[in-house]
């Protein structure tokens, strides 16, 4: 009795498990050749770490897709998504129901750009985003021409005298201008320009320099300012 048991047990045991293979080797099949739920891509989800961002260009990107996912090739897809303006990084995964979920690191905007003639939001580790618009945010600290690779500390400077501030610019890759919109170029140290940029707010609240008719404030030399 003990052995025929065993023997009903193993044999039904068999044949479930030959049943379960045939199942997901015929749902395999299927979703290989495009047929059942799985194989169809029934939602694409876009999650960005930038709030209140607007995902439209990264739907525009992932859109016109073939249905059947396995179709689908994701490293294009990341490739599109990554080519995005303002995207930093990106990854692309397929769900097990078949669905697609994008996930974006974007580039956070710190300043603005300006080429002459158009600007783009900078991010703070200096990546001009192709984004452009030929209107100033008077609220941003501009930057013109080459851009080092951390431009935190100088943004935070330069917001505390953004009025006098038309754009920075970055000189012989060592040290930085400013420019003001009167024209006047301010000529920054290389060692510790933040305390320089205190050094001018003061002199310009004791002695109104920035409106005075001159053309350049040198402040390389810390122990002596220049004025031309």
């Amino acid at each position: 009795m003990f052995r025929m048991k065993r023997s009903i047990w193993f044999w039904l045991c068999f044949a479930v498990a030959i049943i379960m293979a045939i199942y997901f080797a015929t749902r395999i099949i299927m979703t290989g050749m495009g047929h059942g739920s799985v194989a169809h891509v029934h939602n694409i989800s876009i999650t960005s770490d930038a709030e209140k961002s607007d995902l439209s260009a990264l739907r525009a990107a992932a859109g016109g897709l073939v249905r059947n996912t396995y179709d689908v090739d994701l490293a294009e897809l990341n490739d599109r998504i990554a080519n995005v303006p303002g995207v930093k990084s990106s990854a692309v995964r397929r769900l097990p129901n078949g669905n697609l979920k994008i996930n974006v690191k974007m580039h956070h905007a710190v300043a603005l750009w300006w080429n002459g003639e158009y600007y783009f939001p900078l991010s703070a580790d200096g990546t001009v985003v192709n984004r452009p618009t030929p209107e100033r945010d008077t609220s941003a600290v501009v930057f013109s021409g080459p851009i080092p690779n951390d431009i935190t500390e100088i943004t935070k400077a330069a917001h505390t005298m953004l009025a006098d501030i038309e754009y920075l610019s970055w000189i012989e890759n060592r040290r930085w201008n400013i420019t003001t919109p009167a024209g006047i170029t301010i000529m920054l140290p290389e060692e510790d320009p933040i305390s320089a940029i205190s050094s001018l707010i003061a002199m310009n609240k004791n002695h109104k320099i920035l409106s005075k008719d001159i053309d350049v404030i040198d402040m390389r030399d810390n122990t002596r300012i220049l004025v031309k």
